[in-house]
């Protein structure tokens, strides 16, 4: 019997093995962030901070990538860092990946976490919106809901959590603006600011200052949000005539807004009597209306805002000097 003979050729193909990213409590992790990042990142990564320690029990390391030719050391260090966190055009730290974030491009807070073959987590923005949004999420994915503080959500002690080899999450708001308008605050934000974070103001006076905001803020960014209209009854003390308000804004990415009845954000109800003279009237007294208005324009010029066009009368009172 004659015996058949296969003879070939066998290639063994060696394919790229995908590391999943793992945080594992107790064991050392870092994370890389530019210090050229916006306020809003900084935030951002303090609150992500503080979430990690609340889920592992753990501190987490930042790095602050000293990108440049005088830090090669640092700079190295940075790039090995388990979470990679940073802003398209903003940081050099992008800059070994921009096929990953090419779909960022163009968009507006937008943000992409995608774990690295290597098993490193790559946390990216369009803006530094996007970015802080990133960390926002991040945060969300590990346990800890936006309304940890607000409804007393306490999160859960993890001892490890992974993302799968290949992760990609690519978000990007379909809505640019969004937000709240605190409405009524008379009823329940102004006893609630009295008695907890602006004690010893009386009705009438009450100052709803950067303490409560900076809680309120919190939430929104947690919650993706970016925009607020400041409560406006005589009751309160005005946004813009409060000390610290509108930094604790910038330190969020909240844009300031005002409602129907403040034009270029003035609050007429609160403000008219304070830093005007005449009637708001601006068919007999358009000079010092429309200076009214300027001095604010010029005042926050520096500040993320959105104005309201249009006069109205003073709160949801009818226009003066017109019928």
């Amino acid at each position: 019997m004659k015996k058949a003979i296969l003879t070939g050729c066998f290639t063994l193909l060696l394919l790229p093995l995908h590391a999943q990213f793992t945080i594992t409590s107790g064991t050392p992790l870092t994370l890389a962030c530019d210090s050229s990042e916006q306020p809003v990142v900084e935030t951002a990564l303090q609150l992500f901070r503080r979430d990690y320690a609340a889920v592992f029990a753990d501190s987490l390391r930042i790095l602050g990538s000293l990108v440049d030719n005088q830090a090669p050391a640092a700079d190295a260090q940075a790039r090995q860092a388990h979470i990679l966190v940073g802003t398209l055009g903003t940081t050099p730290l992008l800059s070994a990946f921009e096929e990953e974030t090419a779909a960022l491009q163009a968009q507006k807070q937008a943000f992409l976490l995608k774990v690295l073959p290597d098993g490193r987590l790559l946390v990216a923005g369009s803006d530094a919106h996007g970015t802080a949004y990133a960390l926002m999420e991040l945060s969300r994915l590990i346990g800890v809901s936006p309304w940890e503080w607000w409804a007393d959500v306490t999160p859960m002690h993890r001892d490890t959590f992974t993302l799968p080899a290949l992760y990609s999450d690519l978000q990007a708001p379909s809505v640019e603006y969004r937000g709240i308008f605190i409405n009524d605050e008379d009823w329940g934000l102004v006893p609630w600011t009295r008695y907890n974070y602006e004690p010893g103001s009386e009705y009438g006076t009450c100052t709803i200052g950067p303490r409560t905001h900076g809680r309120v803020f919190e939430l929104l960014l947690r919650l993706k949000a970016n925009t607020f209209w400041p409560a406006m009854h005589e009751c309160t003390t005005p946004f813009f005539l409060t000390k610290g308000n509108r930094e604790v804004a910038a330190r969020y990415g909240i844009y300031i807004g005002t409602s129907h009845c403040e034009p270029l954000a003035c609050n007429a109800a609160g403000e008219w009597s304070l830093r005007a003279q005449g009637d708001y009237d601006y068919a007999h007294n358009a000079p010092a209306v429309y200076r009214f208005w300027e001095e604010r324009v010029k005042e926050v010029a520096g500040n993320p805002m959105i104005y309201t066009i249009g006069m109205r009368g003073v709160h949801d009172g009818p226009m003066q000097g017109v019928t």
